[in-house]
Formats: C-alpha cells, sequence, structure tokens
C-alpha cells in the first residue's frame, strides 16, 4: 500500500514539474518529446525558408545531426544575437545554431563547424580607404552588436581608443555591408566567409586590412544538455571525418570564390584521371538531349566533381544532384546510378531550353536555362520581368546575371508568388560551369554520335 502511495505521489511530482516548465516556457529535453527545437538566425551562411522549401548550410547539418539521434525538428528563427541567446537561457530552444564560439563559461558549445578570417571592408571606390596600410586614427568602423569583430576591435583601438567603434544592430551581416556599398558607412568590420558571400550582391566591396584572431563558429547549449553537446561533437567528428562536412561547406560556400588557380588544376587532373569512366555516359546524354556532351560533364563537375554517390542532407543525390521531385519527373530509378542520374540531367536541361521564349538565342539560351537548373524556371521567369522593369534585356545573360542577386532581397521577392531565391548563387553556378566548359572544350574534342545509336535512342 505504501509503496503504491509512493508510486502515485512520485508520478505526480513528474506531472507538476512537466507543467511547471511549460508554465514556465521551457521545453522538455529532446529524448522525452522526440523534438530537437533549434534557434537560428536566418541568413546566407546558416537558414533560408524560400519558395523551393528549407535550406542552408547549418539547417542542412543540423538536419543530420537530428536523424543522426532519431529526432524530429523545428527551427525558431530571430533576428539577433541578442534574441537567440534570450531564448537559450531561457529554455525555449535546446541549441543555437552558427554562433561564434567564446569564453563565456555560462554555456557549452559544440566543437567549431566552420572558422573564418576576421577583415576590415571598405568600398573599392572609396579613395580615403585607398592605402596600404591603412591609417585608422580618427576613423569610425562599424560592426554588429556584441559580434567578435566588435571585441577584436576594441583590443586594437587602444587607451585611449584612435579609432571609433560602432556597433550597429542592423540584424545580418549582409545588411552592414550594403551599407558600405551603398556609401553610407566607410568601412565595417565582419568575416571573411560572409564578405565574400556579400560580394555576389555588392562587388564593389573590398578588403581593406585584415584582423588578427580568426572566429570559430558552432552549437551553443546550456550546462543542462551538456550530453546533447558530446553526442554533437561525435556527430561533426564524424562528419568531418566521412567528408559530409566538406561537401556541404563546399555546396553551399565552394561557389562564393571564382576557380581559383589550385582549383583549375585539380579539374585538369580530374580530366585525366576521373572523366575517362564517364565519358561514354556523357556522351550518350548528348545523344539522347543535343547538348554538347563536354556542357553536361562541366555541369556534372559543378555539381558534384564527377562523384555518383554524392548525397546532401537534404536528400538531393547523384552526379547531377537531382531531387526526387526531378528525379521521378525524369524516370530515374535510382539516382546513384551515375548513367541515369546524367541521362536525365542532361534531358531535364534540354526541358527548360525548351521552355523559355524563341527569340532568346544562344549561347544566352543555355546559360539562362542552367540558371532555371538551380532555381527553377518559376524563379527566372520572376527575374526576367524584373529585368523588363528595369529597362534590361530579359533574354541577355549579361543583364540577368546583374538582375538575379535581387531576388534574395525582399524588397524584389516579396513581390513575386514564387517567394526569395538564391539568384547570386545561381549566377556563380553558371560563372563555374563556363569556366568548365571552355577548358573541356580545349582539351577535349567534340563528339558526334553514329546515325546507328541516334537511331537506337529515339
Amino acid at each position: 500500500m505504501g509503496r503504491s502511495v509512493n508510486h502515485a505521489v512520485a508520478r505526480l511530482l513528474v506531472v507538476l514539474a512537466s507543467a511547471l516548465l511549460v508554465a514556465c516556457g521551457r521545453i522538455e529535453p529532446p529524448e522525452k518529446s522526440g523534438e530537437l527545437v533549434i534557434g537560428i538566425i536566418a541568413g546566407p551562411t546558416t537558414y533560408q525558408d524560400d519558395a523551393a522549401g528549407i535550406s542552408g548550410f547549418e539547417h542542412d547539418l543540423l538536419e543530420g545531426f537530428a536523424a543522426a539521434l532519431k529526432l524530429r525538428t523545428r527551427y525558431v528563427a530571430v533576428k539577433d544575437p541578442d534574441a537567440l541567446f534570450k531564448k537559450l537561457r531561457a529554455g525555449r530552444i535546446h541549441l543555437a545554431a552558427g554562433v561564434p564560439i567564446d569564453g563565456n563559461q555560462e554555456l557549452v558549445f559544440s566543437a567549431p563547424i566552420r572558422e573564418s578570417r576576421q577583415v576590415l571592408v571598405g568600398n573599392a571606390d572609396d579613395l580615403s580607404v585607398d592605402s596600404d596600410p591603412i591609417d585608422l586614427t580618427g576613423r569610425s568602423i562599424e560592426t554588429l552588436l556584441d559580434s567578435p569583430q566588435a571585441e577584436t576591435l576594441q583590443k586594437l583601438a587602444g587607451t585611449p581608443p584612435r579609432f571609433t567603434i560602432v556597433e550597429i544592430a542592423v540584424g545580418s551581416e549582409r545588411e552592414l555591408l550594403q551599407r558600405v556599398a551603398n556609401a553610407k558607412s566607410h568601412l565595417a568590420a565582419t568575416d571573411m566567409l560572409n564578405y565574400s558571400l556579400a560580394l555576389n550582391y555588392y562587388p564593389d566591396l573590398a578588403i581593406v586590412q585584415e584582423l588578427p584572431d580568426q572566429i570559430r563558429c558552432g552549437w551553443a547549449f546550456l550546462p543542462e544538455y551538456a550530453s546533447l553537446a558530446q553526442k554533437a561533437d561525435a556527430f561533426i567528428a564524424a562528419a568531418r571525418q566521412n567528408g559530409s562536412l566538406a561537401r556541404l561547406q563546399d555546396r553551399y560556400f565552394g561557389h562564393i570564390q571564382r576557380i581559383k588557380a589550385d582549383g583549375v588544376a585539380r579539374f585538369i587532373n580530374d580530366i585525366r584521371t576521373v572523366l575517362p569512366r564517364y565519358r561514354q555516359q556523357f556522351q550518350t546524354a548528348q545523344a539522347e538531349s543535343g547538348i554538347d556532351w563536354r556542357l553536361i560533364a562541366a555541369m556534372a563537375y559543378q555539381e558534384s566533381k564527377w562523384d555518383p554517390l554524392a548525397t546532401s542532407f537534404t536528400n538531393v543525390r547523384g552526379m547531377m544532384m537531382l531531387t526526387e521531385d526531378t528525379a521521378d519527373r525524369m524516370g530515374v530509378s535510382n539516382r546513384l546510378d551515375a548513367g541515369q542520374s546524367i541521362r536525365a540531367g542532361a534531358r531535364y536541361l534540354a526541358v527548360l531550353m525548351e521552355q523559355l521564349p524563341g527569340e532568346i538565342m544562344e549561347p544566352d539560351r543555355t546559360w539562362l536555362a542552367l540558371a532555371a537548373y538551380n532555381l527553377g524556371m518559376g524563379h527566372l521567369n520572376g527575374a526576367r520581368t524584373f529585368a523588363r522593369q528595369m529597362k534590361r534585356d530579359s533574354g541577355s545573360w549579361y543583364d540577368m546575371k546583374k538582375v538575379l542577386p535581387l531576388m534574395s532581397q525582399p524588397g524584389y521577392y516579396s513581390r513575386l508568388k514564387s517567394g526569395p531565391a538564391r539568384g547570386g548563387e545561381a549566377v556563380v553556378m553558371v560563372e563555374n560551369i563556363r569556366n568548365y566548359y571552355d577548358i573541356l572544350s580545349r582539351l577535349e574534342p567534340p563528339w558526334q554520335p553514329t546515325p546507328k545509336l541516334s537511331l537506337s535512342l529515339r
């Protein structure tokens, strides 16, 4: 009898404790709720929710982490670090994603997920910052409120400070750098990744000076979730070891720099060592689609580096990195089959080329279709509408690659049914493919199918 009473009292205490947690706004531990609640600042390096779905480097990595723990995910998007850490300390999220790892003793941090150099950025057209090295004495430097750059600048400024640090709460690194691009401020402190991403939108930005210390970003937890942080460390270590973290970084950030000398050297080596395995399949895809096999090969290299088993955390897979919907539409039964993936990707590009208006000539037709391959035809058509409104040629790649990056800005995408899109990413993808195609065209001869093969593929 006494044991039953004790058991009932214990159950009542558990219920009361749960009710108290709910009343205080604190969420249950993930192992109890089956849900991992993630706080995140939306942005190009972390998390984006557009018509194509939710994506982003941090998002995809977190999806992989949650899947490894067999948990559902729920994202709580906030505007700034202050709001993010308030929710973490209030127990309303299990972790804060994409945050700088610092010496805060109140929190437990995961292993670093990415590292980036800190830089001072100015406008390339601003002659007042055109000196090497720049004299910062008496200048005003903007940075985000409570950012790692603010701490670095305070150390550099000295006592008394030789320059003014202006911490602003604009919300995002890109908005901070937009102020420099629009000549609303002369100098801003940021990190190399955000600077490189911003170049897709604001090409007049330039690095004035590198700042000391790298920033390291990871996930932050309350001490009560230290065991969850340990699981995160194990997941991150495994992702580094199996290459999935590097592939994810390349997918989201590899495009932000144009192909450099070492990238060209690797590509030429892969032409010699990897391409021979797939040359015939690329040529078969040409016979089916009518598209130059070297262009198809350039697409595949941009998408997967000719890795037929390439897979993202969001389940985009294969040599041509096909989504499930595209694979179903193109009749693909196995996206990891190189031949099926290559032929389907080529046929899909041919379909997109056919959907463009007849008056668009080559090579613009191909470059625009490649952009649609990345964005979707709906987003491309929306961008073409904006181009016409801006008195630009909507059938010219030269004009369109200046318009497409605007698709990520609220002032533009808010007027579209299709919503926001990563147009800057599409531009760089197409430009990279053009570079790869040029190299292949120099090193590999054109190919024409035999009449017999052409007939067999009809």
